[in-house]
């Protein structure tokens, strides 16, 4: 996939990239390309599987939450910025934060929105355990997202805390989400969240299938969740 292909692939979700949009996915993508030499960022390495993998997957995002122009979005274990920073360019007046706890990777995502002047884009290296008992960022956010940190009841307790009543969170998962989902529905009733639905998407010329897991947050989290750092992978609710 190409920069030229992503644009009309991602016409499906409603995302209508300008030439400026597409020339700041450019420079993303030559920085990925740049840092990861040194950095080991992401495993994928060509020009074509990172707007496939990468770029994309993080766009198919909006099939799900519409046009994210004034919301605010927080993302959690962001790595190289995915999915945040990929909806951000294509909505510029999105509030994004991204949250990972590995510094040297916070600092690939400063130089990112430096070079590409976004703005109303905070990057924290913290753990999501300690910053969402923060006043600031405790139930504070529309969008809530995930891209492959942890399974499914880990991703509940990591992410409900910071939707707002009536926010999402949302999760991308593989081909074991039907199951992840099953498993986790009494870890979201705990914390707040109504139904999980799940969208499945194809990737471009491919035969597998994907999953965007949305859930709403209908009751305010328990105080006592989420819990230290570790506890969530350590004994899953």
């Amino acid at each position: 996939m190409d920069i030229p292909q992503l644009v009309e692939e991602t016409k499906d979700f409603g995302i209508m990239l300008s030439a400026a949009q597409q020339a700041q996915f450019e420079t993303y993508l030559r920085l990925l390309l740049v840092w990861n030499e040194r950095l080991n960022l992401t495993a994928v390495r060509t020009p074509e599987a990172i707007i496939e993998r990468h770029f994309y997957d993080s766009l198919t995002c909006a099939a799900v939450t519409s046009d994210l122009n004034g919301r605010a979005l927080i993302d959690i274990g962001s790595g190289a910025g995915f999915p945040g920073l990929p909806l951000k360019i294509a909505f510029p007046h999105l509030q994004v934060m991204l949250v990972e706890s590995v510094a040297k990777k916070t600092s690939f995502l400063q130089a990112v929105v430096a070079e590409l002047g976004l703005t109303q884009v905070q990057i924290v290296a913290e753990r999501a355990e300690r910053l969402a008992h923060q006043p600031a960022h405790r139930a504070r956010y529309d969008w809530a997202v995930a891209r492959a940190v942890a399974d499914l009841r880990m991703l509940a307790e990591y992410l409900l805390p910071f939707c707002r009543l009536g926010g999402f969170m949302l999760a991308q998962k593989g081909e074991n989400a039907a199951v992840e989902t099953a498993a986790a529905a009494h870890a979201i009733h705990l914390l707040g969240g109504g139904e999980a639905h799940l969208h499945p998407l194809a990737l471009p010329g491919t035969t597998s299938l994907h999953y965007l897991v949305t859930v709403e947050k209908c009751a305010p989290t328990p105080e006592a969740y989420p819990r230290r750092p570790g506890m969530a992978a350590k004994r899953p609710l």
